[in-house]
């Protein structure tokens, strides 16, 4: 695996950022961890979107402040990946199956130790915000997630259907030490 920063998001990775958001769409791939991504018709709104939802003051009420990060690969300069650590959990749907970190990495590009990787400087953004436990969640049937919250020090704690998604979340939760 080549090495992996995370970075804010800038205009500086636009293209790669939309290219990013195509191949999601035309997989028909879920978008876990983007910020809304799928919704923005350009990378310039989405940076705007991103950066207004990173601060209290400037997050909208009905949000949670949160930090995008742009998982970029040190060799080539691409982006593989993106990850959403938000700050808090004060909410209803996050503190029951959300959780702190959200995250997807290009269809493209899985299989490749990124997902690990990604989480565990999250975790270290997290501790740096003074997080001292970080619950975090994937879908029933992504192994693949479930692998990667493990290998970071997850402790499965419980199962939770979702009637929204008609689906079922697995719920682990991580200590930061």
């Amino acid at each position: 695996m080549s090495e992996i920063v995370l970075k804010i998001p800038t205009a500086e990775y636009a293209g790669q950022i939309m290219a990013y958001r195509r191949e999601f769409l035309d997989a028909g791939d879920e978008m876990d961890g983007c910020g809304g991504l799928h919704k923005c018709e350009s990378a310039e709104e989405w940076i705007a979107k991103v950066k207004k939802l990173s601060t209290p003051e400037t997050c909208p009420r009905d949000h949670i402040s949160d930090t995008q990060y742009l998982a970029v690969r040190e060799s080539d300069d691409k982006l593989v990946g993106m990850i959403d650590l938000r700050h808090h959990i004060d909410h209803p749907v996050l503190s029951m199956f959300g959780g702190h970190i959200g995250y997807s990495v290009l269809p493209s590009e899985r299989r490749k130790g990124y997902a690990k990787e990604m989480l565990r400087q999250c975790l270290e953004k997290a501790r740096e915000r003074g997080l001292t436990w970080v619950m975090i969640s994937c879908n029933i049937h992504n192994s693949g997630s479930e692998r990667t919250i493990l290998a970071n020090g997850g402790v499965f704690q419980r199962e939770i259907f979702v009637p929204e998604e008609n689906d079922t979340m697995k719920i682990f939760w991580i200590e930061l030490k």
